[in-house]
């Protein structure tokens, strides 16, 4: 069970840079393009490789406030200041790269509602902590918020739903819909007590008509992949179900990985397969394959890579090869002392399990399920699941 996958990328998406000492890399997305090159996933008959196009000024207006939309226009010619508090910093050209990326995400809205692909991978979007009037945490503009209005908007779709992977919550685009039942956010992270932008608890559902249509899955920091695929499996399936989605969205943050150096997660390649793979399938199974997705956090580039990689593989059907190549193998190291990084390349493309100390496990796995009853309890009435 496959379809037809456009994969949209530029290197103009490389423009998207704060500066040699950002954890923000770009060269992940290269690398990530050249990874799945070198396992064949471009070669294969399913699978177009589309350039992106600047939006226009007035899609992002769909998202975004027109004085915030100056406001990145004066930054990205003078390349000086800040659109946060320190995290998000301006560069030259800033506003026209970032224009590309949301373009990209609007170009893959268009190719799966006019029917030319079922899925589509905007490699260099998922910008989701962008809010109508403000930068915030790496991101400019909310391509994911501007997609949304776009596909409401041209198409006429009644029922959207976004899940959002990144280990970050997904703040923008939560404040974007948090008073609508026409569309469904989840958010898979690690808790805002512990990590960046502090929000993100299971109260936060949304309010007046989209009370219970936004759904948080705040997790304990060193969550491993049995306690992650537990979190998932008892509520995001269940709600898709419920919802019954017109398209299925998803933001393919992998900073959850045990090696990410921003974050507290213990999570694997394993598992990124085996939860996209089951979106995958719910894309099938409710909404003729409509799956669109977004690229997201991930701050070590093999990571990124081997994890994006193995997901397209799951989705296409094709098997996940046990080694990365040794040519890319190269490619990244030679990229990494570029960048002053000089770290090894993996030879493996999943990873080993993370050894937690059992009596750690159990509690973790604990705090984990009483998330997930604290989310039930609060979300599943709404959508007539029963507890």
């Amino acid at each position: 069970m496959t379809g037809k996958l456009a994969i949209i990328y530029s290197d103009d998406y490389l423009k998207y840079y704060f500066g040699p000492d950002h954890p923000l890399r770009p060269q992940r997305l290269w690398l990530a393009l050249k990874l799945m090159e070198s396992i064949g996933i471009l070669n294969d008959p399913n699978v177009t490789l589309v350039e992106p196009q600047f939006c226009k000024e007035e899609e992002l207006e769909l998202a975004h406030s027109p004085e915030y939309i100056e406001m990145v226009k004066y930054f990205s010619k003078t390349g000086e200041g800040y659109l946060d508090y320190g995290d998000t910093p301006a560069f030259p050209g800033m506003f026209e790269v970032t224009r590309n990326i949301v373009g990209g995400s609007l170009k893959a809205a268009d190719l799966i509602n006019t029917g030319k692909v079922q899925h589509a991978f905007n490699i260099g979007g998922g910008l989701h902590h962008a809010t109508r009037s403000r930068g915030s945490g790496f991101c400019v503009f909310n391509d994911i918020a501007c997609t949304i209005r776009y596909i409401q908007r041209k198409y006429h779709l009644k029922r959207i739903m976004i899940v959002d992977f990144d280990c970050h919550h997904a703040d923008g685009t939560q404040d974007a819909f948090y008073s609508e039942p026409s569309v469904l956010t989840v958010s898979l992270h690690e808790d805002g007590t512990y990590l960046f932008p502090g929000s993100g608890f299971v109260f936060e559902t949304g309010e007046g008509e989209g009370k219970g249509y936004c759904v948080n899955i705040p997790l304990p920091p060193h969550t491993f992949d049995e306690a992650y695929i537990y979190a998932f499996n008892e509520i995001v399936p269940p709600l898709v179900r419920a919802y019954q989605p017109e398209i299925l969205l998803q933001q393919s943050g992998v900073d959850t990985h045990y090696t990410d150096p921003l974050t507290s997660e213990a999570i694997t390649i394993n598992t990124y397969v085996k939860v996209f793979g089951k979106m995958h399938k719910l894309a099938h199974e409710i909404c003729d394959g409509k799956y669109l997705m977004f690229g997201g956090g991930g701050y070590q580039m093999d990571v990124v890579a081997r994890a994006w990689a193995s997901m397209l593989c799951e989705i296409l059907n094709l098997p996940i090869p046990k080694e990365t190549p040794e040519p890319w193998r190269e490619l990244y190291e030679n990229i990494s002392r570029k960048i002053g990084l000089n770290a090894h390349a993996p030879i493996s493309m999943g990873d080993l399990e993370v050894m937690i100390d059992e009596r750690m496990k159990k509690k973790i796995f604990e705090e984990v399920k009483q998330v997930v009853r604290e989310v039930k309890e609060r979300i599943f009435p709404t959508h007539g699941i029963e507890l």
